[in-house]
């Protein structure tokens, strides 16, 4: 029988992250001991009253708009102004299960090339590539903290030519836990060429300095953004997600409720009603704790990687870091992680699925192995947590760094 399957699905390969939660499943179910620093999931409960939402809706069974709840889209709306300065309505909002949803939805209904800096995102690559749409990868370095600078944009775009171009960006940025330092000179660039922007900004509430910044602020004829429940709100299960595209582009977005329309329906009815809450509700409290300890243990983890076998910046937003591995005998980043989870049990991500060449040693680590709700119970509003309570608290983290530097003094 002739092949079944599409050239452009071939080649690709399940997601990174997924496959390495379920490799540490089955390495722990044979009693192997494993620091899962590769899977990025928010360590931390869903907050009490988002879930009380959830049951008090649990009886809602019908099919909701396709677009979303009304009620839920305003208040998502009324969030991104409030954190953008920007003026969505409820009518720019489509909501999607989960924010991976959206990204895809956007990939199919958008013809055009696809600027992707490295580091980017693992899914961002394969969805253009089912959207047949062609990705142009745009080198960074440690010394931009991992993002493009104005001018390498310029002449990237320079480089494509005259065709619709968009450029997907994610600050705080994942694999890199770094944040972006000049939107505002790339929002220019962008205008100036008339290029789409995707911000993606799941992890926008997780900025370490705390000031929310969206590329969309200097930009927003331009951007479209996408966030979901999953990271800020330890929500990743739920699967609630959304997407804000401009006024201006509206045309677009009914080509992707269209598509969505033919593919999930709408999202599920108690979640939505139970997201009101999350998006109308002060989770201030919760969100300040949560960043003070993702912040505290990144630079636990950063203070005790750091010398001269391993480069790493600091960690800036999100939970994650991406070490680099100097002197090493592999021959790729792959090679590199496989024997760091053989010798050590430490699981972490090679860069090579985050857009960087194959021979380079980059990782990325998720320093999420840690009871959230544990550590939020004993988690005042200090400024600074001491490292006596990351060892308390976060035993694997502390535990798997500590495994993974002395494996790198072998190097």
């Amino acid at each position: 029988m002739k092949n079944l399957v599409k050239k452009n699905i071939l080649d690709l390969t399940p997601s990174a992250t997924l496959a390495i939660n379920e490799k540490c499943k089955e390495l722990i179910l044979k009693g192997k001991k494993i620091y899962r620093f590769g899977f990025g999931q928010s360590p931390f409960p869903v907050p009490e009253k988002i879930v009380e939402a959830l049951k008090k809706n649990a009886d809602k069974k019908d099919y909701l708009p396709m677009q979303g709840l009304p009620e839920l889209r305003v208040s998502i709306a009324k969030h991104l102004n409030y954190l953008t300065q920007n003026d969505y309505s409820k009518d720019e909002i489509l909501v999607t299960p989960g924010s991976k949803e959206a990204m895809y939805l956007m990939h199919v209904a958008f013809k055009g090339d696809i600027i992707l800096p490295s580091s980017s995102w693992v899914s961002y690559a394969p969805q253009a590539s089912i959207a047949n749409n062609k990705v142009h990868w745009l080198k960074t370095s440690r010394e931009n903290n991992w993002f493009p600078t104005a001018k390498e944009l310029e002449k990237k775009i320079k480089s494509i030519g005259k065709k619709n171009i968009l450029l997907i960006l994610n600050s705080p940025n994942n694999p890199s836990g770094a944040t972006c330092k000049n939107l505002k000179e790339i929002a220019e660039v962008a205008k100036k060429n008339k290029i789409l922007i995707h911000s993606d900004e799941i992890y926008g509430l997780l900025k370490f300095d705390v000031e929310y910044e969206s590329i969309s602020t200097y930009y927003p004829e331009g951007t479209i953004i996408s966030s979901s429940l999953s990271k800020c709100f330890g929500a990743g299960g739920w699967r609630l997600g959304f997407i804000a595209v401009p006024k201006n582009l509206s045309d677009f977005l009914s080509r992707i409720k269209t598509i969505g329309s033919e593919t999930f329906s709408s999202v599920s009815s108690p979640i939505q009603y139970a997201a009101i809450e999350a998006y109308t509700g002060d989770y201030s409290d919760y969100i300040v704790k949560t960043r003070q300890i993702l912040n505290s243990i990144g630079q636990y983890v950063y203070n005790n990687l750091k010398s001269n076998n391993i480069l790493i910046n600091p960690p800036q937003g999100a939970f994650y870091l991406m070490p680099e591995f100097i002197n090493t005998k592999f021959k790729t980043s792959s090679d590199l992680c496989n024997s760091i989870l053989e010798d050590t049990g430490v699981a972490l991500l090679p860069g090579s699925g985050f857009g960087f060449n194959k021979q380079a040693m980059l990782t990325r680590l998720s320093y999420t192995d840690f009871n959230g709700g544990e550590f939020l119970k004993n988690t005042t509003n200090s400024k600074k947590i001491e490292n006596s309570l990351i060892e308390k608290y976060a035993p694997n983290v502390v535990e798997g760094t500590s495994k993974l530097s002395e494996w790198s003094k072998n190097l």
